[in-house]
């Protein structure tokens, strides 16, 4: 049963490092995979782009190589068998790296408060997906977590997800 009551994102933060301090849980590699997992997600977006523009299937060849690279190291972290918070965990690992990208641009751009913003968004996405890998949140926390966001449409994220979790 769902405790009714929806964490914070703070209370999300201390039960981490409470489970770093009291377990040893290393989470500085969970944090490198994870980033890595980023990055191949992104390499599997930019092979489909490339595919379809040039019109080479060699894009599509790398593709699919990298999206099997990426499935192996992101079940290292989260169990296929839980329902779709396999695909929940890649699409919120994806939106992670989106939303450090669109900040970093926009901080180039001069834009500081809205980079900062944006990278506010992409630590709280963040903490989600390590309270499901760490399992201290369940798939409806995350949810109305999301909901809650009112600067940002997760909704319309979460409703995709439910049409695209098969690997």
């Amino acid at each position: 049963m769902t405790d009714p009551k929806l964490i914070s994102f703070e209370e999300l933060q201390k039960k981490i490092l409470a489970l770093k301090e009291n377990r040893g849980v290393d989470l500085s590699t969970d944090e490198d995979l994870s980033i890595a997992v980023m990055n191949l997600i992104s390499l599997e977006e930019h092979f489909f782009f490339s595919g379809a523009k040039t019109g080479k299937d060699e894009y599509y060849d790398m593709l699919h190589e990298v999206r099997e690279m990426r499935k192996v190291l992101l079940a290292r972290m989260i169990d296929k068998t839980e329902g779709e918070s396999w695909c929940i965990s890649k699409h919120l690992l994806a939106t992670t790296m989106r939303l450090m990208e669109v900040g970093t641009k926009l901080q180039g751009d001069g834009k500081v408060d809205e980079a900062k913003q944006m990278f506010s968004f992409a630590y709280k996405v963040f903490n989600l997906f390590f309270g499901l890998r760490l399992k201290i949140i369940n798939i409806p926390d995350i949810k109305n977590s999301l909901e809650k966001e009112k600067p940002m449409t997760f909704d319309d994220i979460m409703s995709k997800l439910v049409d695209c979790c098969k690997e």
